[in-house]
């Protein structure tokens, strides 16, 4: 018999790179010495799909239905099939980065066939004018990419999204009945590319047991299709369904209509989940001792935690392991010009997690009560840095998306010193909260292991609100640590809420006023308005009269249960907002029309912004310079000193000025400084640089040894020329 276990991820997450739970599991099962192979189908269906072979059966398919039935815009792009057929394969190579001289053909206007998505332009001078043609290439070969999917969508298969796939009928489904009836329709075109890509991997793998990562409602259809498919013709293997949307939509599901198309369903954790089912079917295991899993027994659905085995710590689930994955295949793709969302969607990071859950888990509209935010684990900097090494080597990536819910800030700075201490050379970026942890001197620091952005929530920039969230932090706050990131060279990106429970016309238009002002002083580069919306694991959900709104829906069913509708009867109508919100970012975005009243961006009469036009820039001024604490670590950034002893510059009658010189990548430092003082600062500096092996220095440790060379009063030390010339130039305490 068989023993191979196949990790699936069913259509449709990311273009550019594969989402990371199969990656998760493989190199747990590793740990555990489990034969196993992984796929992620969504690539490899996008990959027949966008094909020259692929599109002649799009267009054969159509060729059957009356043209005239559908959109003129769709009637264009099949009267341009040739040209389309022509131009897939190159346009897919292209944005693999396997044919990059092509961008010029692209850019000039004349290659690639042009549909309605190309109405949709945004400003390229803004967005391409200093980034160069490759990326304006990438965007357009986008745009065509999406008129093909419209024409899919709306001639062939409804459901056919990039990022998704029948994401309606996974979304606040409380019924199972519309999944059903879809999963009883005849295979859509769509599946057919699915349920074959599924027939080859069983066939190449033989597995015994498939697992079906679900992280959002756009893969629940694919999954529940891809099981009935094994079910019917496989039924000697056994399917088991976990991830993001059964932990947050399924926790109490008493459907049996589910367990047409699974085995089981799993929540949270899946590691030790899966090795107890891993057990049971080899037979070492009952059913009634699994952990966290559903199964239909007797026709009913029936939650399975008899097991007492613990979940299996973060810090021995192994590393991710990408293999069988075609991490050269995936498309990078550029579809609007959000500096942030490029990073969503272009180039193939590493994903890795610094800490399991959040440290913070008090936000009210956050999942709480969630086993993946409230248990908060963190693990070492050196076995973050040893993953790291370890998938380098693996994938030959050196970008890495940190997916924490907020990273901690002080295993960002171990982590750091650590990325330093080897001497990697790696790219990130990852979530945080705006927390006043992060100095400017913890910027530096992040910026010089390798960290290009942050997002974080500044959500409603109302301090009353951000308090009612429980948030933890003041817009002042926000403000201050995004200019440290800004002015250390990492881009921040803001998450913004508005229609949150009793919120008014007022604060909406206060919150926006915030927004301009903090684009308007450059401190933040990115940002996306969202809707707020009531989940019912979240305090807000749980409770919501303690935040005076009232719950209105739906109706508790047998199937999913995490988004509820609600009315909010001391709010304003928040929706109305929505368009005026959005147009003003895209514009503060682009750094334009900071000088128009917020009037202009609403066809509605607003009320006039109450906070002070100068707020962010006022709360900006006020610096939050480090307090010299005795344990804060001191690090050197710079390139080891050179005390020029061949030359001084004489100073008045008895001092005598050498240069201390720093030779750094951009440019040349020089400090003057006394001999003594010099040679001390010379040795010092190199002390303090990170090393592997070597402990860093106390900033108390730096004192004593300061006064123990006998150069003078330390805090007259502080206060001189040379010690803010060695804090500009890569000194930082942290």
């Amino acid at each position: 018999m068989s023993k191979s276990i196949l990790l699936l991820t069913p259509p449709f997450t990311q273009l550019n790179t594969p989402y990371p739970a199969t990656a998760y599991i493989k190199g747990y099962l590793n740990t555990k010495g489990k034969k196993s192979f992984q796929s992620d189908l969504g690539i490899k269906v996008i990959l027949r799909i966008f094909s020259k072979e692929g599109l002649t059966k799009v267009f054969q398919s159509i060729e059957n239905k009356d043209i005239k039935i559908f959109s003129n815009n769709v009637q264009r792009i099949v009267k341009l099939q040739k040209d389309y057929l022509h131009t897939i394969d190159p346009v897919i190579r292209f944005l693999q980065f396997d044919n990059p001289t092509l961008a010029y053909n692209i850019c000039d206007g004349d290659f690639l066939p042009q549909a309605s998505r190309f109405d949709q332009l945004d400003d390229l001078d803004w967005a391409f004018g200093t980034m160069g043609i490759q990326d304006k290439a990438r965007h357009f070969a986008t745009l065509y990419l999406e008129d093909i999917a419209d024409l899919i969508s709306e001639a062939l298969d409804p459901h056919f999204g990039f990022s998704r796939y029948a994401e309606r009928l996974g979304r606040s489904a409380t019924s199972f009945d519309d999944l059903n009836e879809a999963l009883e329709d005849p295979e859509s075109f769509t599946d057919q590319f699915l349920l074959e890509e599924l027939e080859k991997l069983i066939q190449e793998t033989d597995p015994y047991f498939v697992c079906l990562s679900v992280p959002f409602p756009g893969n629940l259809y694919g999954a529940l299709r891809c099981g009935k498919y094994i079910k019917t013709h496989f039924p000697h293997i056994k399917v088991a369904m976990g991830g993001g949307y059964p932990n947050t939509e399924l926790r109490s599901i008493n459907e049996p209509r589910v367990f047409n198309f699974l085995d089981f369903i799993t929540l949270d954790d899946g590691e030790r989940p899966l090795t107890c089912l891993l057990e049971h079917l080899d037979g070492e295991r009952g059913l009634e001792q699994l952990k966290r899993t559903f199964a239909l027994i007797d026709g009913k659905v029936t939650y399975l935690n008899g097991a007492k085995n613990t979940d299996i710590p973060f810090s021995q689930t192994g590393t991710p392991d990408y293999s069988g994955l075609p991490l050269n295949k995936y498309l990078s793709v550029i579809e609007i010009a959000n500096p942030m969302h490029r990073l969503w969607s272009d180039g193939r990071w590493n994903k890795l997690t610094m800490a399991h859950g959040c440290y913070w888990k008090k936000c009210s509209f956050c999942d709480v009560t969630l086993d993946y935010i409230k248990n908060y684990e963190p693990i070492s900097a050196n076995i973050i840095c040893d993953r790291i090494e370890e998938l380098i080597a693996q994938t030959g990536e050196t970008g890495f998306h940190f997916v924490d819910e907020a990273a901690p800030p002080a295993l960002m700075r171990e982590l750091a010193i650590e990325i330093l201490k080897r001497n990697l050379k790696i790219t990130w970026w990852t979530n945080i909260r705006f927390e006043e942890r992060f100095t400017y001197d913890l910027c530096r620091l992040l910026k010089a292991s390798g960290c290009i952005a942050v997002s974080g929530g500044l959500e409603v920039a109302s301090d009353r609100l951000l308090q009612m969230m429980q948030k933890g932090v003041t817009v002042s706050q926000v403000a201050r640590v995004a200019r440290n990131f800004t002015e250390s060279g990492v881009m921040v990106h803001a998450y913004l809420m508005y229609g949150f429970p009793t919120q008014t016309a007022q604060e909406t238009i206060d919150s926006l006023e915030m927004v301009r002002q903090l684009f308007m002083n450059n401190i933040l580069q990115s940002g996306f308005w969202h809707l707020f919306a009531m989940t019912s694991h979240a305090p807000i959900g749980i409770d919501p009269g303690a935040f005076k709104i009232v719950r209105t829906g739906p109706e508790k069913g047998l199937f999913a249960d995490n988004d509820l509708s609600h009315e909010d009867p001391n709010g304003a109508d928040h929706e109305l907002f929505s368009e005026g919100l959005k147009k003003a970012l895209f514009n503060y975005m682009h750094g334009i029309c900071f000088e128009f009243p917020l009037q202009e961006w609403f066809d509605f009469k607003i009320p006039k912004p109450s906070v002070s036009p100068n707020f962010i820039y006022n709360a900006i001024q006020i610096e939050t310079g480090n307090v010299l604490k005795p344990n804060a670590k001191v690090i050197w950034l710079g390139n080891e000193p050179e005390l020029e002893r061949t030359a001084f510059v004489k100073k008045g009658k008895k001092t005598e000025l050498w240069p201390l010189v720093i030779e750094n990548k951009n440019g040349t430092d020089e400090i003057l400084v006394r001999q003594e003082e010099g040679e001390w600062l010379e040795t010092i500096l190199r002390d303090i640089t990170p090393k592997l092996g070597k402990k860093e220095m106390t900033f108390a440790e730096f004192e004593e040894k300061y006064v123990a060379t006998n150069l003078g009063d330390f805090d007259r030390f502080l206060g001189s020329k040379v010690w803010r010339s060695l804090l500009e130039y890569g000194m930082v305490l942290v």
